[in-house]
């Protein structure tokens, strides 16, 4: 198992060593180009991600072709359509890589092995699709009521090395506002500071 997975999995639970052994064999490591897409728009998912080095980013692209980026994952983040991934339905948004990127590939079969992990790894997958839901939600009303100024700021917390790594036109597709836009905001708050 990817030392950077085993890191994740010990800090954020006891496992025994039978536990990771078990996991290891649904991890399959790969390295994706930059831009190489992994799961398509339209498409039946057949992985999600675990990001050991580089950056995934899920995104829709609309009918005027316009991408609208709904989530980064730098490093130690997991990243899929869960809706395609477990359901076999057609994917709702696509994810590629931003940078090259390594990750840890794995497949429905790694949400149902986790169920028998007992009740503390049930409570952590609930811990995280709790967390992913709320953080949804708050993406949403942001992206509804929030001046862009703020939401920017909300960006730069949630994804504090992402700023200097990714291109612009990425976060202000993630905030719903021109580069323009977003160079003007980033003006701005280097002017108060």
């Amino acid at each position: 198992m990817s030392s950077a997975l085993h890191t994740y999995f010990q800090g954020k639970l006891q496992l025994t060593a039978t536990q990771l052994n078990e996991l290891e064999p649904l991890f399959t490591p790969r390295h994706l180009a930059k831009h190489e897409v992994l799961t398509r728009q339209g498409e039946t998912s057949r992985y999600g991600a675990f990001v050991v080095q580089g950056c995934l980013r899920s995104f829709v692209t609309d009918e005027r072709q316009k991408e609208h980026i709904l989530q980064f994952a730098p490093e130690t983040w997991w990243i899929s359509d869960q809706h395609s991934l477990t359901r076999h339905e057609p994917a709702l948004f696509s994810i590629d890589a931003i940078e090259a990127s390594d990750v840890l590939l794995f497949g429905a079969e790694f949400y149902a092995l986790l169920q028998t992990f007992g009740p503390e790894f049930q409570a952590f997958f609930y811990r995280l699709l709790q967390n992913s839901l709320v953080a949804m939600q708050r993406r949403l009303i942001g992206v509804l009521s929030e001046p862009a100024e703020t939401r920017y700021q909300d960006f730069l917390h949630l994804y504090p090395t992402l700023a200097r790594r990714l291109p612009l036109r990425y976060i202000a597709a993630y905030l719903g506002i021109t580069p323009e836009s977003l160079s003007r905001i980033r003006g701005e708050l280097a002017r108060r500071h």
